[in-house]
C-alpha cells in the first residue's frame, strides 16, 4: 500500500490562499510576571540555579533560556560566557547555530506554499526536481551505507513525494552517512542546487514510504521551495517567515554587528576543559555558498520564541493569518503511519511521531527522559539548541547553548523538568 501520512486528509482540505503584503511584527514580546500566567517565580529561579550549576561544572560555557506562556514572556536569562577565551558574558540576544532546528522553519515554508496551492504535499518531488527521476535503491542498505565502491542497486518502487520528505520517509540518508560523506554530498562550498543534485545521484537506502530514516530531506525541500516560489530559499524564508514574525536575527550568514553576539561552539579537551571548537570547515561568519535549508540557520532565542508561538496562535501574527489553521494542525500532528512506528532508535524516538511541519511529536511521554505532554512537539540542534511547543500548557520553551556533543550533561532536559515544576496552574484537560 502506498505511503499516506495520517495528516494528508487535512492537507487535502487546506484552503488555497494568497499571502498578504508583509506587515511589521510587534516591536517587543509581551511580558508578564510568572504568577500572572500561573507559574512560580521561585521555581524558575531554581531553573536558573540549575543552568548556573552546568556552567560551573564546565558542561556548557554559556546558555540563554526563555519561557513563554499564553503568549507572554515570563522568563529570559543568559548565563555563563559567549566564549571561554574572551571571557565575555553571554548576552541575552546571543546568536546560535541552530543546525537541525532549521528543519521546521523550512517545513513551515512548504506548508505556506501548500496553503496557497502553489504545491501539494502529495506532489512527487520529480514534479519540481527532475534529477530524482531515475534514482535507484540500494539492494543491501547496511553494506551500501558503509562500504567503498559502487553499490548494488535496483529500480525504485514508487515516487518520493513532498510528504515523504517532510516526514523523513523518502529513503534519503543523513549527511553523516558514510556513503554520503565519501561523495562529499553536503559541502559548504557548494550551492544548494549542487548538493541536492548529489543527493539525487546516490541510491536511496529503501523505497519511499517504507521506513523512517532521519536524513537530508530539508535540503531537498529547500530546492522545492525555490522551484515552487521562484525565489531563493533564503529570500522566501526572510520575506514570508522572518520579517512577518519579527525574527530579526534569523538568517544563514553572520556579518557586522551580529558577529559580536555569535556564541562560540565549545568542546571539552582531553583534560575536560572547554575550548572553542570548529564544527564546520566554513563557518557562518565566512562567505559560504551553501544555504543549507536543513542545518544552516543562525538565530536568537527570541527568534525561536516568536516562531514557536505561531503554532499556538493558530498561524496568526497579530491580526494577520500567515499560516492557515489547517496547516498548523499538519505541523503539530504525527503524520508517520502506524506501520512505520515506533521510530527506530529507542528512547524518545520510540515514543515519538513526526509531523509534516518538521517536528518530533510526543505520542508516548513515558519514553522520554524528561517531562513532556502528549502532543507536545519540538526539535533540537547538534550544537546544543532545543525548543518545545506545548499546546497542553500553552508553553514555548527555548534553550540554547553551543556545545559539542550537544548533550551537555543533560542541561536541556533538566531545564525542561524545572519549567514543569514551575507550573502552578495547569491548563490542559485532566489536570
Amino acid at each position: 500500500m502506498p505511503f499516506l501520512p495520517l495528516a494528508l486528509s487535512l492537507a487535502l482540505a487546506a484552503p488555497a490562499q494568497r499571502h498578504a503584503a508583509a506587515q511589521p511584527a510587534p516591536d517587543s514580546l509581551r511580558r508578564a510576571a510568572p504568577e500572572a500566567v500561573g507559574m512560580s517565580s521561585a521555581a524558575l529561579d531554581r531553573a536558573t540555579a540549575l543552568l548556573d550549576a552546568h556552567v560551573a561544572a564546565g558542561d556548557i560555557a554559556g546558555v540563554v533560556a526563555a519561557v513563554m506562556r499564553d503568549g507572554q514572556l515570563v522568563y529570559h536569562v543568559a548565563r555563563g560566557v559567549r566564549n571561554v577565551d574572551a571571557d565575555d558574558p553571554m548576552p541575552a540576544d546571543a546568536l546560535f547555530r541552530m543546525y537541525s532546528m532549521t528543519r521546521p522553519v523550512t517545513s513551515t515554508a512548504i506548508l505556506m506554499l501548500h496553503d496557497e496551492g502553489r504545491l501539494d504535499v502529495n506532489d512527487p518531488v520529480t514534479k519540481w526536481l527532475p534529477a530524482f527521476q531515475g534514482q535507484q535503491v540500494l539492494v543491501d542498505p547496511p553494506r551500501g551505507e558503509s562500504t567503498q565502491g559502487t553499490p548494488s542497486a535496483r529500480a525504485r518502487q514508487g515516487d518520493i513525494t513532498i510528504a515523504h520528505l517532510l516526514t523523513h520517509t523518502s529513503g534519503i540518508g543523513s549527511r553523516s552517512a558514510p556513503r554520503y560523506r565519501e561523495r562529499d554530498v553536503h559541502r559548504w562550498d557548494k550551492s544548494l542546487t549542487d548538493v541536492v543534485n548529489d543527493v539525487a545521484a546516490v541510491p536511496l537506502f529503501e523505497d519511499p514510504g517504507t521506513r523512517f530514516r532521519y536524513g537530508m530531506h530539508a535540503e531537498v525541500l529547500g530546492r522545492v521551495i525555490e522551484e515552487a516560489s521562484g525565489q531563493p530559499v533564503e529570500t522566501f524564508l526572510r520575506e514570508r517567515i522572518f520579517k512577518p514574525l519579527g525574527m530579526r536575527d534569523a538568517g544563514f550568514r553572520v556579518t557586522g554587528e551580529q558577529a559580536r553576539r555569535l556564541a562560540t561552539v565549545h568542546r571539552a579537551d582531553t583534560d575536560g576543559r572547554l575550548r572553542p571548537h570548529a564544527m564546520e570547515p566554513i563557518d557562518v561568519t565566512d562567505d559560504r555558498p551553501l544555504v543549507s535549508a536543513g542545518v544552516g540557520l543562525v538565530a536568537s532565542t527570541e527568534d525561536f520564541l516568536r516562531f514557536g508561538q505561531l503554532f499556538l496562535d493558530e498561524g496568526k501574527v497579530g491580526d494577520r493569518q500567515i499560516l492557515s489553521p489547517t496547516a498548523v494542525r499538519m505541523a503539530r500532528e504525527n503524520a508517520v503511519p502506524d506501520a512505520l512506528r515506533p521510530l527506530p532508535g529507542g528512547g524518545y524516538w520510540a515514543g515519538s511521531g513526526w509531523s509534516l511541519g518538521g517536528f518530533a511529536v510526543a505520542l508516548d511521554p513515558t519514553r522520554y527522559n524528561h517531562p513532556v505532554h502528549l502532543g507536545e512537539f519540538w526539535w533540537d540542534g547538534s550544537a546544543g539548541t532545543r525548543f518545545w511547543i506545548d499546546p497542553v500548557e500553552r508553553l514555548v520553551i527555548v534553550i540554547n547553548a553551543q556545545i559539542a556533543p550537544a548533550g551537555g550533561k543533560g542541561f536541556r532536559e533538566e531545564f525542561r523538568a524545572a519549567v514543569e515544576e514551575a507550573l502552578v496552574v495547569r491548563r490542559g484537560e485532566g489536570h
